[in-house]
């Protein structure tokens, strides 16, 4: 059966031998240098497509070190092209190579076209009873987005990445479509694009709030999902990639990935750096049911995690396949990746999505492991900023805090005590003043510093702030899945009446309670991390998981806030006492114990009474209030000398009435305690008179004060 009407072959002289370095498509000015690997190909492929769909096969003439290369000296930028590699299709053994069916180029650096949803997709018949064990002949190519050879010419003037401090990074977690799909100020044919997200009046606002890195849900060319399109859905976060190199057509309103280079230039610019979320853990081919599109028609057994019996996959990830960095070429493929986005590209950093994945070698996750390694020694890897999600789904997947020296972590602990304190649960005192300063139970090893946690309250998986304090139970019917489960997994709580109300005391309360989550993140040592839209309260209706909600339900709603401004401001004022105090932001862990140089204890965690805190007062479960005395004269490095900052306390009242605190004094020099901000709106900057030895703590309310002597 042949496999299009419209192939036929080169003539055998039109190819060179070419060379294998570098895979992909590579354009000298002349020509164009064609290198794919395969260990296990019996023949490769390159299919050239023209203005038609018209397909042209020129089997690449030579194989080196794995890798089947070739040269066509008249291939152009522009030119579409896939690949079709033979060898043995035997799933029992690994192999599920199909020559039938057109492969998207693994380092594609632009791809055209959409993937239409087919059986002719497959390498097995669909309906079959043999299942994936049977064999399909039919041609994909018709059915499959092209990759397009280009030619990288861009002017990136004087740009250069950030390399902001680790310490002086705020970090604002959005999504390219769903940040300015909404905006008044952003043209129609420019929103919910790079374009878009670089324009002025948006980048004024980011900058605004204190923010230092923008983070962004995938860009990278992925796949929405076959059973969400039939729901009439699509995949909204993509976390179902399918090329690595190569942006995702939606997000570029020019089609070109020039405009997202336009993008990055514009946040630089304005002092913004930018981080990719990514999602190496596994592809969008799915398990031995998945479809055949790239990776698995290239090489199934080099670059998927096999089980015993080779037919299956391990499926750490839960997508149904786990992309195996314990191979050299599968490392070699995602370094290059992360290379290709932060050279060319200039990207300051990668968010890794489920990176235990990442770690993970035959024997289980390893924090020596080779790609953690592979990027620990890379001169231009170990510059940027590299960001871990430290869980997934295989055996012992939760491994916060054992990712090597380099690496930042994302602190679901913090989160979770933050949320619990807040909601009123008992006993979370003590892990409270453990998170809150840095989380040194975890990351106080081999010379990791406070910043390797990133502190987070919400993010775009589960409530926003907003629904945080306004529902108790999850409302996903729009997602075409029921509610899922109706528990409150999330430590959610609706403070009187589940979501929107009218009642003033209920609203007055849950804007409280979002200053009080704020005001933890943000004066809390380590990394903070900010949803986008959280300080709008922006609302998502109760649905913790818009994952294939790309409409209204996830994107920012710019004209709504019911805050009237109020959290946006507040963001702006405690990310100014950040920026203000260099005690929030250390770069080494405040300890609690005496510096014989500095003659000062750098933090002290005082009770209500204003004594120091004792074991009795941490293990009191119902302990809700607390004051902290940071001491701006503490030793700030390895030097020992002491700093001459200002001196800060910060009083957390988590109960729902008042509590009195009695304020440190000195009995040499008597100390005044300046109000610098408080969650409570009644308060101003004279609530405390000076000379003043007491100060009630409002009902659930963080207070921040400045020494003045």
């Amino acid at each position: 059966m042949r496999d299009t009407v419209h192939a036929r072959y080169a003539t055998p002289s039109r190819v060179r031998e070419g060379r294998p370095f570098p895979q992909g498509a590579t354009f000298d000015g002349n020509g164009t240098n064609f290198a794919l690997f395969s260990a296990h190909a019996t023949r490769v492929d390159l299919c050239l497509f023209d203005d038609a769909g018209n397909e042209e096969r020129i089997e690449l003439p030579e194989y080196t070190n794995e890798v089947w290369h070739g040269y066509l000296p008249d291939v152009k930028p522009g030119q579409r092209y896939g690949y079709r590699v033979h060898g043995p299709y035997a799933p029992a053994e690994g192999h599920r190579f199909n020559h039938h069916k057109l492969l998207l180029d693994p380092y594609a650096r632009e791809i055209e076209g959409d993937l239409t949803w087919s059986d002719e997709l497959y390498g097995y018949t669909i309906g079959h009873p043999d299942a994936d064990l049977s064999f399909d002949e039919r041609d994909s190519a018709p059915f499959m987005p092209k990759a397009v050879v280009v030619h990288d010419d861009y002017d990136w003037e004087d740009d250069q990445r950030l390399l902001t401090a680790w310490n002086q990074t705020l970090v604002y977690e959005t999504h390219v479509r769903g940040y300015t799909m909404r905006h008044p100020e952003v043209a129609e044919a420019a929103r919910g694009t790079c374009a878009g997200l670089a324009h002025e009046a948006v980048l004024d606002y980011i900058k605004g709030l204190g923010v230092t890195a923008v983070e962004l849900l995938p860009v990278q060319a992925y796949l929405d999902d076959s059973h969400l399109l039939e729901k009439g859905l699509r995949n909204y976060w993509g976390y179902n990639t399918l090329a690595f190199f190569a942006l995702k057509s939606r997000y570029l309103a020019s089609g070109h990935r020039d405009e997202f280079r336009d993008m990055v230039k514009a946040m630089h610019r304005k002092g913004l750096e930018v981080v990719l979320d990514v999602v190496y853990n596994h592809t969008a081919e799915g398990n031995q049911l998945g479809p055949t599109l790239s990776f698995k028609g290239i090489d199934n057994a080099t670059y998927y995690r096999l089980a015993d019996d080779k037919r299956y996959y391990i499926n750490d990830t839960g997508t149904g396949n786990t992309f195996n960095l314990s191979n050299m070429q599968a490392m070699r493929f995602v370094t290059d990746s992360l290379r290709y986005w932060a050279q060319d590209m200039h990207v300051d950093g990668f968010r890794f999505d489920l990176a235990t994945i990442l770690g993970r070698e035959p024997s289980g996750f390893d924090q020596r492991g080779g790609f953690l390694d592979a990027c620990g020694q890379d001169p231009l890897l170990s510059q940027v900023k590299l960001i871990a999600e430290p869980w997934d789904c295989g055996p012992g997947g939760y491994q916060v805090g054992r990712f090597p020296p380099g690496w930042a972590e994302w602190n679901d602990k913090f989160r979770d005590n933050a949320r619990s304190f807040w909601k009123g649960d008992e006993g979370m005192l003590a892990e409270f003043a453990t998170r809150f300063t840095g989380s040194a139970d975890l990351f106080d090893r081999r010379g990791r510093r406070p910043w390797s946690s990133v502190n987070f309250i919400t993010a775009h998986d589960g409530f926003t702030l907003h629904d945080l304090v306004s529902y108790n139970e999850k409302h996903n019917s729009a997602n075409g899945e029921g509610n899922q489960d109706g528990s409150n997994h999330d430590g959610s709580c609706n403070h009187g009446a589940e979501g929107e109300t009218d009642d003033a005391a209920i609203n007055a309360l849950r804007e409280r309670q979002m200053k009080n989550l704020l005001a933890t993140l943000l004066l809390a040592q380590g990394t903070p991390m900010l949803l986008a839209g959280d300080e709008r309260a922006q609302t998502q209706g109760g649905n913790n998981n818009t994952y294939c909600q790309d409409n209204e339900t996830a994107w920012i709603d710019w004209q709504r806030d019911p805050s009237e401004g109020r959290l946006a401001e507040f963001v702006r004022e405690l990310t100014a006492l950040r920026r203000r105090y260099p005690i929030l932001t250390r770069g080494r862990y405040l300890n609690g114990r005496y510096s014989e140089e500095a003659g000062v204890k750098d933090l002290t965690w005082l009770n209500p009474s204003g004594a120091e805190m004792q074991e009795p007062d941490w293990s009191d479960a119902g302990a809700r209030s607390v004051g902290l005395v940071l001491e701006g004269k503490a030793q700030h490095s390895g030097v020992r000398e002491h700093a001459n900052d200002a001196t800060l306390l910060i009083l957390i009242n988590a109960w729902h009435e008042g509590v009195s605190f009695k304020l440190p004094d000195d009995a040499q020099t008597p100390l005044h305690w300046k109000l610098m901000a408080s969650t409570d709106e009644a308060l101003d900057r004279e609530s405390v008179p000076k000379g003043s030895t007491e100060f009630l703590a409002p009902p659930r309310s963080v207070t921040v004060f400045e020494c003045r002597s």
